[in-house]
């Protein structure tokens, strides 16, 4: 449980880092303006990003598997644009959440998010590891 809610905060962390460097990607909190409420739209958005990553991404790269192999997974950047574009529309009917300006800049924020995640497990390896010996 606690590895979850670290990796739900690195993801919140990184969706909060993606949209100062990615332009077409950006967070509404709700209501604006309070700090409490930012942090927790983006655990929101880091929870639902997750959810969706880990029941929809799974399905999707087991189906497209073949398409996996034959792009050398590149497809996953493809992949992984759509599951943002996924959260975006889970999360619109509620008027706050994550915004993007279209499909490539989803794709674009999404690659931001795995290379920001990827720094981030690559940082806190000794950390994790020491956990799992316990």
């Amino acid at each position: 449980m606690a590895r979850f809610l670290l990796r739900v905060v690195i993801n919140a962390v990184a969706i909060w880092l993606t949209t100062f460097i990615v332009a077409g990607v950006d967070v509404t909190p709700y209501p604006p303006g309070d700090t409490l409420a930012v942090v927790l739209t983006y655990l929101l958005i880091a929870v639902i990003f997750a959810i969706v990553n880990s029941i929809v991404g799974t399905f999707i790269k087991i189906v497209a598997f073949p398409l996996y192999i034959l792009t050398l997974g590149l497809i996953s950047f493809l992949v992984n644009g759509l599951l943002l574009l996924l959260v975006e529309w889970i999360m619109s009917p509620f008027g706050f959440g994550l915004q993007t300006d279209g499909f490539w800049w989803a794709v674009l924020g999404a690659l931001v998010i795995s290379i920001i995640n990827g720094v981030f497990a690559l940082l806190l390896r000794p950390q994790l590891k020491d956990r799992r010996r316990r």
